[in-house]
């Protein structure tokens, strides 16, 4: 199956429901049982999985790693950003979605994010689909 590349345009952080999309290119790839990769091509965003019912997480995981990555006057990054590049690194480039019966398999409370902390910008992300052949 050939990879997908979708654009967002994003703010200056935030976290981006993309499970539409994603459960959208599960669907149409027709594969009953494989994975999904979605994968994030940026050194200053992210793909991550958590909760998508209640509003207040992503505000809290905006919170929390603002925390945990201040931006600090010692950084010598030149673009003065290197608090959103040890973000990045940290929530990772992309995830690994199983696929059962032509379905993503998130439990009952999880969505895919695109996480930007690093915006605005228009972004791109790669969804591939790959089939189970065992």
């Amino acid at each position: 199956m050939k990879t997908q590349t979708f654009t967002l345009k994003t703010e200056r952080q935030g976290y981006y429901d993309i499970t539409r999309t994603v459960r959208e290119a599960v669907r149409e790839s027709g594969i009953q049982s494989g994975i999904a990769i979605v994968f994030c091509p940026h050194t200053t965003g992210a793909i991550t999985i958590n909760e998508n019912a209640d509003p207040d997480v992503k505000h809290d995981l905006t919170l929390g790693l603002d925390a945990a990555f201040p931006d600090r006057a010692a950084f010598r990054h030149a673009e003065g950003n290197s608090d959103a590049h040890l973000k990045c690194s940290t929530v990772g480039a992309s995830e690994t979605i199983l696929i059962e019966d032509g379905k993503m398999l998130l439990g009952i409370w999880q969505g895919v994010y695109f996480c930007e902390f690093d915006g605005p910008r228009t972004r791109k992300y790669f969804v591939k689909i790959m089939e189970d052949r065992g």
